[in-house]
């Protein structure tokens, strides 16, 4: 393989002089910012639960099972669009100095037609959350409070998906700067607007906490509109360009490399949601544990999270250069990073799980005091599938670098349903272990897929990527 300068030295014309502490100062420069970007969105979900916590727990409770249920949806949303992120990251890698302009633009162009088309889709399932969670056997007081919840939250889901889009397609031209910043504004706001509706003079409770993350998020999407177009770097591309034409060869290729993560997606997050509303069964308690877990589990979650989409930047590139030395480095740069991260992230949630409870529960508030010991228990659990987690959305990230999504998707069906689900409820409901059988069957299902995950990307970075002159030519035709 030829050397290729878009990987080595980002614009340099001669090897680094090493090549792997190169790729480390690459992935980290690129992964830090996407690492923050997810933090500061999760921090959008997290906060409000913090904000819940504090309404109390069947407060908490309603809006864990809305939130879960939401997210489940959301996420294949997030999977369909973030093919964005690859296929342009390929394109600039096959591009070797030359302009992809036209490619870049079509790509987000169709990425903001499906973000659109799936939530068009969505909304109307989401309206009837109260009655699903009715027929779900969940208690009819918590049923309606996550009905109302879900009935402002659901507007939330085309803006989202857009800002991921745009964030997508900026982390494969190496430019995350703009989505940091307006993520990082959109936190605090979020936390002020969902107080002040909450608790406020227009004493919202729920409602209003749902409200100032609708609010928000539409204002982080203005704000990072707004940057695009003012940064002089990102002119040529002219991202919004004739936005109302559906470019239906586009769009088409966009889904197919992102049906199967929009699959996997769901099968991960359907897990969580089997989960919660398994929880639910045993009670406001056990299930108020359970969404402190899974936020806390979730915020540590966005490291690898981060570290993963810099893979699927570096690799693509890669992978588009047809340097195969260079995506093997890259997917074995990242994977040490993931796997470090959630060995330290385990270690505090063994060694601190009170402290870490009341970031998201005020002990004083109603029934808290039964809550905490149940989650200390769950974190447990937690803090063992944390390197699985960490590890199997870093070896994803990876392989959708190289533009492989199918066998992922059955790899993630095959792990979480057929040996998460399963072990989990023969273990809360056969061996009577309640809500710590749900968390052991977690832990069962994550690593299964990680090992996979990790064994499939050995064995495909280890073949030679395909001709990238022959692949362009057949997205061409294809188009």
């Amino acid at each position: 393989m030829t050397f290729s300068p878009s990987l080595a030295a980002e614009g340099l014309g001669r090897p680094p002089a090493s090549p792997w502490r190169d790729e480390l100062r690459a992935t980290l420069k690129l992964s830090a910012p996407l690492v923050l970007i997810n933090l500061a969105q999760h921090g959008l979900v997290a906060s409000n639960a913090v904000l819940l916590g504090r309404l109390g727990a069947e407060p908490i409770a309603a809006g864990a099972l809305a939130t879960s249920l939401y997210l489940l949806l959301f996420i294949g949303g997030i999977g369909l669009t973030s093919s964005v992120a690859p296929l342009v990251a390929e394109a600039i890698g096959r591009a070797a100095g030359r302009q992809e302009e036209g490619e870049v633009r079509r790509t987000v162009r169709a990425g903001l037609w499906v973000g659109f088309l799936v939530t068009m889709a969505l909304m109307p399932v989401l309206w009837f959350t109260e009655a699903l969670l009715g027929l779900l056997h969940q208690d009819p007081a918590v049923a309606r409070d996550a009905g109302a919840y879900m009935r402002v939250l659901q507007w939330w889901m085309f803006p989202a998906l857009a800002f991921m889009v745009l964030k997508g397609a900026l982390a494969a031209l190496q430019r995350p700067g703009p989505p940091l910043a307006v993520s990082l504004t959109a936190l605090p706001l979020n936390l002020a607007l969902g107080a002040f509706l909450a608790f406020g003079p227009p004493d919202l409770g729920i409602v209003g906490v749902a409200l100032g993350t609708v609010v928000t998020e539409f204002l982080a999407l203005g704000a990072l509109v707004g940057a695009i177009r003012l940064d002089r770097h990102l002119h040529r591309h002219r991202m919004f360009a004739r936005l109302w034409q559906l470019d239906a060869a586009r769009l088409a290729r966009v889904v197919r490399v992102g049906l199967p993560m929009g699959v996997a997606g769901i099968a991960e997050a359907g897990l969580f949601e089997a989960a919660t509303v398994a929880m639910g069964t045993f009670g406001t308690v056990p299930l108020a544990a359970h969404a402190i877990t899974l936020q806390i589990a979730a915020t540590c979650f966005m490291v690898p999270n981060g570290i993963g989409q810099a893979a699927t930047v570096r690799v693509g590139r890669a992978f588009g250069a047809a340097d195969q030395t260079g995506l093997r480095r890259a997917g074995a740069v990242a994977l040490w990073l993931g796997f470090g991260f959630m060995v330290a992230c385990a270690l505090v949630q063994t060694l601190a799980p009170h402290a870490l409870i009341g970031l998201f529960l005020d002990a004083e508030a109603p029934g808290a005091a039964d809550v905490f010991p149940v989650a200390a228990g769950f974190l447990i659990f937690s803090a063992l599938f944390a390197i699985s987690d960490g590890v199997q959305s870093v070896a994803l990230g990876a392989l959708r670098g190289l533009q492989d999504t199918r066998v992922p998707m059955v790899i993630a069906l095959i792990g979480y349903w057929g040996i998460g689900v399963p072990l989990g409820a023969i273990l809360a409901w056969g061996a009577g272990m309640g809500g710590r059988g749900i968390w052991a069957g977690f832990c069962a299902g994550l690593l299964a897929v990680s090992v996979s995950l990790v064994l499939r990307w050995r064995r495909l970075s280890a073949a030679p990527p395909r001709v990238a002159s022959a692949q362009a030519e057949a997205g061409r035709n294809r188009a």
